[in-house]
């Protein structure tokens, strides 16, 4: 018997192939430019010198006047910015009360994943930073491809989902992804949970989402593709199925699930307060510490980073908005684009629309879907029953 080849699988092959090329090939062409554009100028941040013992007795940081080797101090000049936060939380814990604004995935990843091997080898800074450029790349690998299989469960078309993987491999913001920031373990949890949400395994789905709230604070938003299929499938269950208790099942679960994805974010805030709150004098304790809801990571935001709702709208932040303009001129006509060519669904929410394009459209999954073609059949040969047992009656009762 001849066996026939799936040119189909072939095809999937093919671009997942160059999908991986283009995660990697771009993470190369980006780190040469770090590296060609770092010895034509000094960076504007000049913290990547800085790095004073650990206040614990446990834990000693390399003192700043030990000898390093070029190695180690190329590798050190790349922490700055955030990354000092990072590097240092990995290295010495959380000590200082603005190191709670940087969530403890990329900390914990660098300390347990530094191979031991080569600390005779490089100071243990220069280690950690090195895990920590080696998790961040692989992990926008993986994120890439993530992307890749997402946007063919979405799109259902290879050719868009290839090239939009390509574009997101080469987007303006690359460069955050292959240094030491969370964005590449936020975007491969973030995504690898969304794909597997389309895909059904809630499961997993919801605990990579979880631990995307572990990476940034943002992961917490997570929830809301869990609350917004809750809603869609809690009102079929209540107005299409008249099933009370089905729609009640429905919000438990969906309830419980978006728990856990904000459980991470809340315990880290948890633990702040009990490490900067509990146990002090009351002329000690910082001003967050008694309110309603001391909430740390807006405190910090606001206290030491003037972060806060609007306040990026300056007239000094002028150039940085020219500098943003065309992404964000592309994904405004792409909302209006999408607005005029689907203003059913785009403003009832998706509630006015069949289940058939709210399947494809994630919102049911598909047990909803085959479900709701079950209870069309049974009614359907009910109907046909109906009609065998009275075969000369007519009108809308027969069809």
């Amino acid at each position: 018997m001849v066996q026939t080849s799936n040119p189909h699988h072939h095809h999937n092959n093919d671009h997942k192939t160059l999908v991986l090329k283009s995660a990697i090939y771009s993470r190369i062409l980006l780190i040469s430019l770090i590296i060609f554009f770092r010895t034509l100028a000094s960076p504007y941040d000049t913290s990547a010198s800085l790095n004073p013992p650990c206040l614990t007795t446990t834990v000693a940081a390399t003192p700043n006047n030990t000898h390093r080797s070029p190695i180690a101090s190329a590798i050190e000049n790349g922490i700055v910015w955030d990354s000092v936060y990072f590097v240092r939380s990995a290295q010495c814990g959380y000590e200082y009360e603005q190191s709670y604004a940087f969530l403890p995935l990329l900390p914990l990843s660098i300390s347990f994943l530094s191979p031991s091997i080569l600390s005779s080898l490089l100071p243990q800074r220069s280690l950690f930073a090195l895990s920590a450029y080696l998790i961040n790349n692989l992990a926008f690998v993986l994120a890439a491809l993530y992307f890749y299989r997402l946007s063919i469960a979405i799109l259902k078309d290879p050719e868009i989902a290839l090239r939009a993987t390509v574009l997101f491999c080469f987007n303006p913001a690359s460069i955050f992804y292959s240094s030491i920031y969370s964005e590449s373990l936020y975007a491969v949890l973030s995504l690898g949970g969304l794909y597997y949400f389309v895909s059904g395994k809630n499961n997993l789905s919801v605990l990579l989402l979880a631990l995307s709230g572990c990476a940034r604070s943002n992961g917490v938003l997570n929830a809301g593709y869990i609350c917004f299929q809750t809603m869609h499938r809690g009102y079929h269950a209540l107005f299409h199925n008249k099933n009370v208790t089905l729609a009640l099942q429905i919000a438990v679960v969906g309830a419980l699930r978006s728990i856990c994805i904000f459980a991470p974010f809340v315990a880290f805030q948890a633990y702040g307060y009990y490490n900067m709150c509990v146990g002090r004098f009351p002329d000690e304790r910082r001003p967050w510490c008694n309110a309603r809801i001391p909430l740390l990571y807006n405190y910090i935001q606001s206290h030491y980073w003037n972060v806060g709702f609007l306040r990026y709208f300056q007239l000094k932040q002028l150039p940085n908005f020219l500098l943003a303009s065309p992404i964000l001129s592309l994904a405004f006509y792409s909302v209006v684009h999408y607005a005029k060519s689907r203003p059913q669904i785009f403003y009832s929410l998706g509630f006015d629309t069949t289940i058939e394009e709210k399947s494809c459209g994630v919102v049911f999954l598909s047990e909803d879907l085959l479900r709701s073609k079950v209870a069309g059949t049974v009614e359907k040969s009910s109907v046909r029953a109906e009609e065998l047992k009275n075969p000369g009656q007519t009108g809308p009762s027969a069809i």
